[in-house]
């Protein structure tokens, strides 16, 4: 057994041990989005419409980690509806990104992978560089709806006659919360994985001129940046779809 399948079977047995069926349930879900993640290259390669086909793999891959990662089915619809608004919204703003910034093909810093190997296969760079960016930020968009619309419904079970507003004050207080810590996430994540890159960089004196042309490390931050939005309007999205239904339930209830 290799060093992948040795840690896959760690993290099986770790996600059994401490989330039980449950974690059983979100494993599974993993394998499933692999599967999904292969589908989506091929189709890709197949050349189906990219837009197409990264907004309903989007759609599938979220269904999948929302829907098998709660057992609360109030939850996950709420949190289900708030990713679909915020990815539609990224996946709008990562095609502008892509048209303005120019991040698709490769780099000269790639040139020692490429060597001996042919660019012409018959792909658009600019649509493969929108699709992973997307694709890249589905996993924070519903951790980040989900951990607040979980808290915010904690709330509500907690103290079912608070009004609106006070509601809304929670909201501010949990998303201030989770935006940090996954904000700090993305953000070392991203740091973590290119810093042999960054190290190069300094080692061969860029400029800062350099740094900000560098394809390579340029769609990485924007990845980054966009996954920094995606949280911030999970938040707002989310906060506002859980006081909505809250003023909802309150007034047939009253009635």
């Amino acid at each position: 057994m290799n060093a992948i399948g040795l840690l896959i079977l760690i993290l099986f047995m770790l996600m059994i041990f401490v989330g039980g069926n449950q974690g059983l349930k979100v494993f599974f879900g993993l394998l499933i989005n692999f599967i999904v993640i292969f589908i989506l290259m091929i189709l890709i390669n197949w050349q189906f419409n990219p837009y197409i086909v990264t907004a309903v793999i989007s759609i599938v891959i979220l269904a999948i980690a929302i829907y098998l990662g709660s057992d609360n089915q109030a939850v996950a619809n709420t949190a289900f509806q708030t990713s679909l608004i915020v990815v539609a919204i990224l996946m709008i703003i990562a095609i502008v990104a892509q048209h303005f910034g120019q991040f698709q093909g490769f780099s000269t810093e790639n040139s020692e992978e490429l060597e001996g190997l042919s660019l012409n296969v018959g792909l658009s760079f600019r649509h493969v560089a929108m699709v992973v960016i997307v694709i890249s930020l589905l996993g924070a968009v519903a951790e980040a709806a989900m951990a607040i619309i979980a808290d915010l419904n904690e709330v509500i079970d907690r103290t079912p006659d608070m009004t609106s507003n006070s509601l809304y004050a929670h909201s501010r207080i949990i998303g201030g919360q989770i935006l940090g810590t996954a904000i700090n996430t993305l953000f070392f994540g991203v740091l973590g994985a290119n810093l042999p890159l960054l190290i190069w960089f300094i080692r061969l004196k860029y400029s800062l001129a350099m740094f900000m042309n560098a394809k390579v490390l340029m769609m990485e931050v924007v990845t980054m940046l966009l996954g920094m939005l995606g949280i911030l309007l999970s938040i707002w999205v989310a906060s506002w779809l859980v006081v909505r239904q809250f003023v909802k339930h309150k007034k047939v209830g009253i009635k």
